[in-house]
């Protein structure tokens, strides 16, 4: 029996990322995202919904947007779907299904959703830090390591 779990998403950011480290030093983001559908109802009136998602995205993927992203920035998203389980502190089992981020591409103008300054000059962290004002642009990233 074959199975697949492939996602494609393009939507907009509903908050800014949320940068965090797992304890072994992994970089691991938090990108909410909204995707609209719109649809015409059994009347035939154009309706719109929305589909408010939460998007895990690792290693330098995850340093990048929290660098470039913004709330309201639109982006596109490939991935897989996973499932959480956890316990509430009162004993309730809860769960929710999200997307693990295998791809994050960033759509629209350049700058919009993110400060001017940091959409022009960005400085690097890290290995460039031995360059001093070393600059890093979205473009100049290779979103395939």
């Amino acid at each position: 029996m074959a199975n697949l779990n492939k996602v494609f998403l393009i939507g907009n950011l509903t908050r800014d990322p949320e940068l965090r480290y797992t304890p072994g030093g992994t970089a691991v983001a938090n990108l909410g995202i909204a995707v609209n559908r719109r649809f015409k109802d059994s009347s035939g009136e154009l309706k719109e919904e929305a589909c408010f998602l939460t998007v895990t995205v690792w290693d330098k993927q995850a340093e990048a947007c929290c660098q470039y992203l913004k709330k309201g920035r639109p982006i596109f998203v490939e991935g897989v779907l996973q499932s959480r389980f956890w316990e509430t502190s009162d004993g309730q089992k809860r769960s929710a299904i999200d997307v693990r981020a295998e791809r994050v591409q960033f759509l629209g103008e350049y700058g919009k959703g993110i400060n001017n300054k940091e959409a022009t000059e960005t400085r690097l962290t890290d290995e460039a830090n031995q360059q001093e004002d070393a600059v890093i642009k979205p473009e100049d990233i290779n979103w395939d390591e």
